[in-house]
């Protein structure tokens, strides 16, 4: 049985953590959050040691480690422009990190993580979860199966409306989320580079705090993409049927259909960093490219537009 501590234990994401920390049958002895409202920890490790100060929880890792009883890994469900500082807390720590998306909000944090872990031999493993999702899986060997490539066209749409709240929590800071594509964006964009190879072109046709689209050229894929924070983006029909949320992926005409089984990828994602198969650092560098490109872009009108753009 592996100890698990998990830094950020009162966020969204949280929860999925705990189950596939319980699920895959280990134990979380402690957490930290500033925020206090974290009783969901009673449905999973009502035992687990909780603080809301970093400096109380480092004490507390560091004795359990010179009392023999070390810390495998830290889960990482915090803010994401702290995730880079709480990856080397955790190998600095002796244990490996698991970090929820995105891994970090620039490249160039990434090559600091790859010194550290080569420093303390620990590892960053990395929740890709789309990677790990059946019908990707089998799409991706369908697609690496082709016997002449060709480009596909491709059209991404993910729409997942938000309150007021939203813009008012660190996430609607840039600065902090890294923004829209980099909040609720980086595992589609990870997916498409994982199904269709090296990214080419990178173009935007959109951003504001609640939307964003754009233009993505890859090695074997042309990508139309948008995605939102606003229910009144959502088609007509799908929202006067009170859905709240539209996710759509369309592959030469051809809806992919991966609405289904999302809710044990984190556990699936678990299982496989526990088996030594985990996602690294250098997993995510295209992604964390990607957005971070899309961050610094000035908005252009060159190259094909998602079709929601003429409905805006």
């Amino acid at each position: 049985m592996k100890n698990f501590t998990m830094i950020g234990a009162a966020g969204y994401i949280a929860p999925r953590h705990m189950q596939a920390i319980r699920d895959t049958g280990h134990i979380l002895v402690a957490a930290l959050d500033p925020n206090d409202s974290v009783g969901i920890i009673d449905s999973y490790f009502p035992e687990a040691h909780f603080f809301t100060e970093f400096e109380r929880f480092d004490r507390h890792v560091d004795k359990m480690r010179r009392a023999g009883h070390a810390v495998d890994y830290v889960a990482i469900t915090s803010p994401n422009y702290l995730h880079d500082s709480h990856m080397r807390f955790a190998l600095r720590s002796g244990a490996d990190a698991i970090c929820e998306k995105p891994l970090v909000l620039n490249p160039h944090n990434i090559d600091g993580l790859l010194e550290i872990e080569a420093d303390t031999g620990r590892k960053v493993n990395t929740i890709l979860q789309l990677r790990v999702h059946p019908s990707i899986i089998a799409l991706r060997d369908k697609i690496m199966a082709e016997a002449n490539p060709t480009k596909h066209e491709v059209d991404l749409t993910y729409i997942t409306s938000r309150g007021r709240w939203y813009l008012q929590s660190w996430k609607g800071a840039e600065e902090k989320s890294g923004g829209i594509a980099t909040n609720i964006g980086v595992h589609f964009f990870d997916m498409l580079h994982h199904l269709f190879g090296a990214l080419e072109q990178n173009v935007v046709h959109l951003k504001t705090p609640t939307s964003a689209a754009g233009y993505l050229e890859y090695e074997r894929a042309r990508v139309r993409w948008f995605l939102s924070l606003e229910v009144d983006h959502i088609p007509a029909a799908a929202r006067a049927a009170g859905q709240r949320t539209y996710r759509s992926i369309t592959i030469d005409g051809e809806e992919i259909e991966f609405s289904g089984g999302f809710t044990d990828l984190h556990t699936r994602s678990y299982e496989e960093i526990l088996a030594g198969r985990g996602f690294g650092l250098e997993e995510n560098r295209v992604a964390i490219q990607t957005v971070a490109d899309i961050r610094r872009a000035e908005i252009s009108s060159a190259a094909v537009r998602h079709p929601f753009l003429d409905t805006l």
